[in-house]
């Protein structure tokens, strides 16, 4: 899952990032509100965990430019302080949770993951498709009762095609997703065609159908039909 991080606290951005990287998540931060704009005109983000109180601008207007473009990602608020007045104006501009500082990380990272259950797999704790079922707390991905090991990037890689069902993915969203901000470091898309093919041999060996349906010049499309 993709991640937007926007704070200006210096250590407490490179702490949040760190931890919730090592819980696997692929991370973008930004510590100004002129950076964060960019970001999110950049890439689809799954989640967006916004401080109100930006060295130069106001979180919540970020919140108005997320929802202005129609995008679907889960909001989080942090703030300084336990306003009423701002969790409520966020709440009403469509975030689906606030958080006061100070925090535990692994509460912020809880936060996270139930934002994500509600946005995108009906607020159910195990995720089901098909043949699979997938545990977002442990990250443990069964076929039919049978364990199968993933990679970080295969794990991630088999949430987004879950979440984005049913729709056709061109390679460069994928790629977006699963390079995160190193995107532009990429010379082809070779290293997907990789991460692709082994998601997709792990789940047939366990004896999943192949879900993962290839729209030659135009993408990927992950189905049960």
């Amino acid at each position: 899952m993709k991640i937007l991080l926007v704070e200006d606290e210096p250590s407490l951005l490179l702490a949040m990032r760190q931890y919730l990287e090592e819980e696997g998540y692929v991370m973008t931060t930004a510590a100004t509100f002129a950076k964060a704009s960019m970001a999110l005109n950049d890439y689809d983000y799954d989640c967006v965990v916004v401080d109100i109180g930006l060295p130069d601008g106001n979180g919540l207007n970020l919140i108005r430019q997320l929802k202005a473009a129609d995008k679907e990602s889960g909001l989080i608020i942090i703030s300084a302080k336990d306003s009423l007045d701002d969790k409520l104006t966020g709440l009403e501009l469509g975030s689906d949770d606030y958080i006061t500082k100070p925090f535990h990380l692994p509460e912020l990272n809880a936060r996270i993951k139930s934002v994500l259950r509600r946005r995108f797999f009906g607020g159910s704790n195990l995720i089901r498709y098909g043949e699979i079922v997938v545990d977002p707390l442990s990250h443990r991905v069964t076929v039919a009762d049978q364990r199968i090991e993933l990679t970080e990037k295969e794990y991630n890689l088999l949430l987004f095609f879950i979440a984005n069902s049913n729709r056709l993915l061109t390679k460069s969203a994928i790629a977006e997703y699963v390079w995160g901000d190193h995107m532009d470091m990429a010379d082809s898309h070779d290293f997907l065609y990789t991460h692709i093919k082994n998601l997709r041999r792990k789940l047939m060996d366990a004896g999943c159908p192949d879900y993962l349906k290839t729209r030659y010049g135009a993408g990927y499309l992950f189905t049960t039909t």
